[in-house]
């Protein structure tokens, strides 16, 4: 096992909401990212006007802010496909350029779960069986996948280009340029969905993208466990991957944690994930002015709300349980994404209720100090 150690400390921080609307039908926000251009507009990506966590309206929606994160814009929509479009991530390509990624999902398979747990009423599930009718096999088969587009001004995005592998927080940018996901196995048309976690490339501004290499895994772990990885280049140009593990049985591993894996050759070969024994997921890293790698996770254990952990050696060791929040309201939130601010605190939002008699989650933010070293 990589060190780390457990801290449960709380760091310095303030907290507001970047959109909500609680009691709307279609009022629910979930799994944003966040991405700062150079002229210093913060964008926040998520899937929204929805009805719930599972349903058949999920757009891909941005909002902005121009001082900092304490503003922002209404969320505008910029993708809105057939099926259920989720889980945005978001990348500045320099200047005021924007890659957006999502997935999007068939999710009829989940209706009877949903008419139970929403209690749907006889109205409510007509409206989605309405909307399931017009989902051919060829609809689904056109648009049912993991994809990216792009924006030169967050304003007009590009067509659709689809990827062989998803993460909830999208591809990173390493220092050469190149771009690179490290995402799970998803839906292609035509080809059966490998049990696989692994990076794909693209050295031609996100238009064509090819395999690198896949991670590998403990003997004792199963492959389709694993899902939701975040990378993050260190100045060496090794490549950190933390992983989200998912175990529904009984196994060695604990639900809900991560694990570790690197490369030193540009994503072409892993070494063989390693088990932190964090308790929370799915991660989100970034690398500090300061040197320090920050990962910032949910935590869905009482208290429930996101935590961060920190390395100060590269991966090497990590200091986790640093408490950004531990108010939020139970059934549904998390996947917080940061972005580091000109003064160094860092910006993470995430999706929760912002209060327990809300019917929908929205989108909140905490803006923290990172800790001094020598308060670990």
């Amino acid at each position: 096992m990589i060190g780390s150690k457990r801290i449960a400390r709380r760091v310095v921080a303030d907290h507001g909401i970047v959109c909500a609307l609680p009691k709307e039908r279609y009022g629910y926000f979930g799994w944003p990212s966040i991405a700062r251009t150079e002229d210093g507009i913060l964008f926040v990506a998520a899937s929204g006007f929805r009805f719930d966590h599972v349903c058949p309206w999920g757009k891909s929606v941005v909002t902005q802010s121009k001082d900092n994160g304490r503003t922002w814009s209404h969320p505008r929509v910029v993708n809105n496909s057939p099926l259920d479009d989720r889980d945005c991530g978001l990348l500045s390509l320099g200047g005021n350029k924007l890659l957006l990624s999502w997935f999007s999902s068939d999710i009829r398979s989940h209706y009877e779960w949903a008419r139970n747990a929403y209690g749907l009423s006889d109205e409510e599930q007509k409206r989605w069986e309405d909307v399931f009718a017009t989902w051919s096999d060829e609809v689904v088969e056109k648009w049912k996948g993991s994809w990216i587009r792009t924006s030169v001004d967050g304003e007009a995005w590009g067509d659709p280009v689809r990827l062989p592998v998803s993460a909830p927080h999208g591809p990173i940018r390493l220092r050469s340029g190149r771009l690179f996901y490290l995402g799970k196995g998803y839906f292609v048309p035509g080809k059966e969905v490998p049990k696989y976690v692994g990076a794909v490339v693209s050295d031609d501004e996100a238009k064509t993208w090819v395999e690198a290499g896949r991670v590998p895994f403990p003997d004792d772990s199963d492959p389709d466990h694993f899902c939701e990885p975040h990378a993050v280049e260190l100045p060496s140009g090794k490549i950190i991957g933390l992983l989200r593990y998912v175990n529904n049985e009984h196994g060695r591993y604990s639900n809900f944690s991560m694990f570790q894996t690197e490369s030193s050759d540009g994503g072409e070969t892993w070494s063989t994930a390693k088990y932190l024994g964090v308790n929370g997921a799915p991660p989100h890293l970034v690398r500090h002015s300061t040197g320090a790698l920050v990962c910032v996770y949910s935590y869905r254990t009482e208290p429930l709300g996101n935590r961060a952990m920190i390395s100060w050696d590269d991966g090497a060791t990590w200091e986790s349980d640093w408490i950004l929040e531990d108010q939020a309201p139970p059934r549904d939130h998390g996947y917080p994404a940061s972005v580091e601010l000109p003064d160094g605190r860092l910006l993470t939002v995430s999706y929760q209720r912002t209060s327990v008699e809300d019917k929908n989650c929205g989108l909140v933010w905490t803006l923290w100090d990172l800790p001094d070293r020598a308060e670990s």
